[in-house]
């Protein structure tokens, strides 16, 4: 099935009312004057450099109290429901002005080519995300259980997976979902309970695991779980 083929055109607007609808996207870019919409209940007004989308279906109402004139394009591309309600029609203004001479010189290329020029400018292509480097948890907590003696701060994990401290926090409560220091505090205590099972001297877990005394030790082990 052929698709129609989209449409532009400079069109001039007056005091006479009207109000219609279409089964097809209408975009239109302000060039000189101000037109006065309704669009599915909702007012606009568009002066030079401003612009709007109307949906397939929704009716408009449309007059001006003197002289505008408006870029219209007729568009059956889905894409335009992608458009954002509020663009930043200044910037194209430049465009549109060069699209309306364009229809009035009745330049083929340029009016061919333009409702694909306006759609870019007006809904840009998504900027390609970068992949994110991967965190290998389990070697993560190999390394970190291994050096559980040293007094290891969120520089030295985010060090450890080449990520800023900043990022490393950001990944560790979406992935782990709680903080590095809790991450980390949980690794020890796994540890220490470990120690103790095995019939190691507190004293001794203590000083595997880190902790600045026994005492600190036994107190973090008679603590809930999540304190």
């Amino acid at each position: 099935m052929k698709h129609p083929t989209d449409a532009l055109s400079v069109r001039c607007y007056g005091a006479s009312h009207g109000s219609h609808a279409h089964e097809h996207f209408q975009i239109l870019l302000g060039l000189d004057g101000v037109l006065d919409l309704e669009v599915d209940g909702r007012g606009r007004r568009i002066a030079a450099g401003d612009g709007v989308v109307i949906v397939p279906g929704d009716r408009h109402d449309f007059e001006a109290a003197s002289a505008a004139r408006c870029l219209v394009l007729d568009s059956h591309d889905a894409r335009w429901q992608h458009a954002p309600h509020n663009p930043k029609p200044r910037a194209l203004a430049p465009l549109a002005n060069y699209l309306a001479a364009a229809c009035d010189s009745a330049l083929p290329r340029a009016r061919l080519l333009g409702p694909a020029l306006l759609l870019e400018a007006w809904v840009p292509p998504a900027m390609p995300q970068r992949a994110r480097r991967a965190i290998d948890w389990t070697a993560l907590t190999d390394w970190a259980t291994t050096h559980s003696r040293e007094p290891l701060q969120v520089d030295d994990l985010a060090a450890r997976v080449h990520l800023s401290a900043a990022h490393f926090t950001a990944r560790c409560r979406e992935e782990q979902g709680q903080s590095p220091m809790a991450w980390l505090r949980e690794l020890r205590l796994t540890a220490a309970r470990r120690f103790r099972s095995q019939g190691l001297p507190v004293a001794e877990v203590a000083r595997r695991t880190g902790y600045r005394s026994p005492s600190a030790l036994t107190a973090a082990l008679r603590r809930p779980a999540g304190r």
